[in-house]
């Protein structure tokens, strides 16, 4: 099974052959490199339960570690214990763990790649054709994921549709009215890993 991998790092990472997948590397200069291969997942992919990632601390094995976003939605590390990662990019995960371990560590150099993306489904249910799981490897609207789910039924409150979406804060609930968003020339909402339509009658 191939892995989409992401890098997120202080200093451009670059790897290959990893389990026969990639891991794409994120930096200014990323795109610069021979050979260098195209992201098949945005960088502002964002963590979610399940996920499986790999802690790097630049010359510090104990505090390397391999771990599983809990559904939770948290990461156990040592040194620093619970931290949230669901709903954070790779990124803002990095700069979190580094900030956290300044306590202890001087300038610490922390990588975090992402080496199995199993949270990379959002779900639409209620008031559609098809209600189930949706595959975000590509980015995802709202509207492409009711198309995906069969359309509307025939009583489906349009204007009421609800998208759950969990976060270092907890549940976050987002607001879509499908016909408006129909008539909109606003940048369409994007789904994230984990998130759940809910389509009301």
């Amino acid at each position: 099974m191939r892995h989409t991998c992401i890098v997120a790092c202080i200093c451009v990472v670059f790897m290959a052959g990893l389990s026969g997948g990639s891991v794409v590397a994120a930096g200014k200069d990323a795109d610069k490199k021979p050979g260098a291969v195209p992201p098949l997942v945005s960088e502002e992919y964002h963590l979610g339960a399940g996920d499986k990632l790999r802690i790097e601390v630049y010359k510090d094995t104990q505090l390397s570690q391999s771990v599983q976003v809990r559904p939770d939605g948290k990461v156990t590390l040592p040194l620093i214990g619970d931290m949230d990662a669901a709903g954070l990019t790779p990124i803002e995960l990095r700069d979190n763990i580094a900030k956290s371990l300044k306590e202890y560590v001087t300038n610490p150099t922390v990588t975090v790649i992402v080496v199995e993306a199993t949270a990379s489904t959002a779900y639409v249910m209620g008031e559609v054709n098809r209600p189930g799981a949706v595959n975000l490897q590509a980015p995802l609207t709202i509207l492409q994921a009711l198309a995906l789910a069969g359309g509307l039924k025939d009583f489906a409150d349009v204007k009421n549709i609800r998208v759950l979406r969990a976060g270092p804060n907890g549940v976050q609930t987002i607001s879509f009215n499908y016909k408006e968003a129909l008539k909109s020339t606003r940048a369409p909402i994007y789904l994230r890993p984990g998130d759940t339509v809910v389509v009301p009658d």
